[in-house]
């Protein structure tokens, strides 16, 4: 082999220069990399959102002061998947009143499916133990004027496949003293840990 001039091929062929892209093919191809992009930021979010975990803003004080009103809270739903909610989990879940649009309620689940709860005195039994609670800070729990309809009478046995919650601050908090026990396929997530404001920030 010899160097003829054109570099070291014998036959003197020279690699022939490519076309550049157009600018109109250049902006195409990065409108259509720019929208991928946004197609699968959108779908991993809403994968986050359906799946794992939910971010929540507290709007009122039914569970002070474990919660407080503004703070925003981190509901997660994995750890449903493979259990069921346990007396002292906290809960975020769809309200069961049906006029309030499906608007999402957080409470402390005070006992599950086959246990009977009873308010005496101010003081929550459940299946005749009195139940140590330092979250209420004191407050009595006294029972409520349900909702139009609805009838509780203590002791109430929560049906199988529900859930009687309770919010911490039990002078003001409509619970299920007030909707009766919520089933437990409208809970959506367990509430872990509060995020801001950084006062407040910690685990639940």
């Amino acid at each position: 082999m010899y160097d003829n001039g054109y570099g070291t091929d014998p036959y003197g062929y020279q690699p022939q220069p490519q076309p550049r892209p157009s600018r109109a093919s250049s902006f195409l191809r990065t409108v259509l990399s720019v929208l991928v992009l946004v197609v699968l930021v959108v779908l991993l979010s809403w994968g986050l959102r359906t799946f794992v975990f939910q971010a929540y803003e507290i709007p009122s004080g039914s569970m002070e002061e474990t919660i407080m009103p503004g703070d925003m809270v981190f509901s997660e739903k994995i750890t449903y998947y493979g259990s069921d909610p346990a007396p002292g989990d906290i809960v975020t879940f769809q309200d069961p009143d049906p006029e309030q649009g499906g608007r999402i309620l957080i409470k402390r689940v005070i006992a599950v499916g086959g246990q009977t709860v009873d308010l005496r005195d101010g003081r929550v039994y459940v299946d005749g133990v009195l139940q140590d609670e330092p979250y209420t800070r004191g407050e009595p729990s006294y029972p409520l004027t349900p909702y139009y309809g609805l009838t509780i009478d203590y002791p109430y046995t929560v049906p199988e496949g529900g859930l009687w919650v309770m919010g911490d601050n039990r002078t003001n908090s409509q619970d299920s003293r007030y909707f009766g026990a919520i089933k437990e396929s409208s809970v959506t997530g367990k509430a872990i840990f509060i995020y801001w404001p950084l006062t407040d920030v910690g685990p639940l």
